[in-house]
């Protein structure tokens, strides 16, 4: 495709939802209020982990992590879309775009590869009960140990995340600037470009799909597994505990895949860039506001450790 006239962008313009005026102060009231519940929910996981002695395990380190990741996943593009809003601005640089797309990639990358790791947690500890504390302690010298399955996590998503961003650093731009998201959604800021984008397709195609499809794949196996030992057990009480581990995870796991699954394969069935950025709302903060509510409302421990924090007033 001809590119001489093409001009160098200093800036792309974000629509969000609406233009309309009048619904600007609705919408900011409405993510500023998710916004807020997801940090401070994500928070309180995060020093409840930290404060209670008996949470000190594999399976709450790897949960205050999966916190950690979320708070850091909403952050990425919820500030600045109501910044956008308050300033009555829709401009965002083009290295804002491009660092919002590293970061975006490296966190839901994150939460891919958490998810997965806690599945296998769950995996050995209900599976390998009495090789639990072998394989996962962190003061023996296990590769498997939490802070090993947490670095290497890291070190993919970045990897991840790096790809993906110098794909699009390799993409000339025409003077069509205007993304219909609320954030610099990656299909849609490949859209605009005018090279050649049949790389960029092929790479997000192959290896998001691979590694989504890596992280699921192991889930569904460890979940198999832990359903196949689960179905051994004489004791319909000890059936109801090892299920009751697993309730919010699986609860977890079940939102985030849904979600993300059915944004892209509804916006590939409709073609419609307009109706993905509702659709997306769904994992890049509903999913990540309601992780802290699934893990304690079914979880004595987290409750127990949240009373503490706040003195037995909660």
């Amino acid at each position: 495709m001809d590119t001489k006239n093409n001009t160098k962008i200093s800036e792309f313009l974000l629509l969000g939802f609406s233009e309309d005026p009048g619904l600007q102060p609705l919408i900011f009231g409405l993510f500023l209020s998710m916004y807020l519940v997801t940090v401070l929910g994500n928070l309180l996981i995060i020093l409840a982990t930290v404060s209670d002695a008996h949470l000190h395990t594999p399976m709450y380190f790897f949960l205050s992590n999966l916190s950690f990741v979320d708070i850091c996943f909403t952050s990425t593009t919820v500030p600045k879309m109501l910044v956008n809003i308050q300033t009555h601005s829709q401009a965002i640089t083009y290295a804002g775009c491009i660092a919002q797309m590293y970061f975006f990639f490296l966190f839901v990358g994150m939460d891919n590869f958490f998810l997965a790791v806690m599945a296998y947690d769950r995996f050995v500890a209900i599976c390998h009960p009495l090789h639990y504390m072998v394989i996962m302690n962190p003061q023996l010298c296990s590769s498997l140990r939490p802070t090993l399955l947490v670095l290497a996590c890291w070190i993919l998503s970045v990897l991840h995340a790096l790809l993906h961003s110098l794909m699009v650093l390799r993409l000339s731009f025409c003077t069509d600037v205007e993304i219909p998201h609320f954030f610099c959604e990656l299909n849609q800021v490949v859209q605009l470009a005018c090279s050649d984008t049949f790389p960029n397709d092929l790479v997000v195609y192959f290896v998001t799909v691979l590694l989504a499809i890596t992280a699921l794949a192991g889930i569904l196996y460890s979940y198999y597994k832990i359903v196949s030992s689960i179905r051994t057990l004489s004791s319909a009480q000890g059936k109801y505990k090892a299920f009751s581990t697993c309730a919010s995870h699986l609860s977890v796991v079940t939102l985030f895949y849904c979600s993300g699954l059915g944004v892209y394969l509804s916006s590939a069935a409709t073609h419609s860039s307009h109706s993905s950025a509702p659709a997306s709302v769904m994992y890049t903060l509903v999913t990540p506001m309601l992780n802290p509510f699934i893990y304690s409302l079914r979880n004595q421990d987290v409750k127990r450790a949240l009373r503490s924090l706040f003195g037995g007033k909660v």
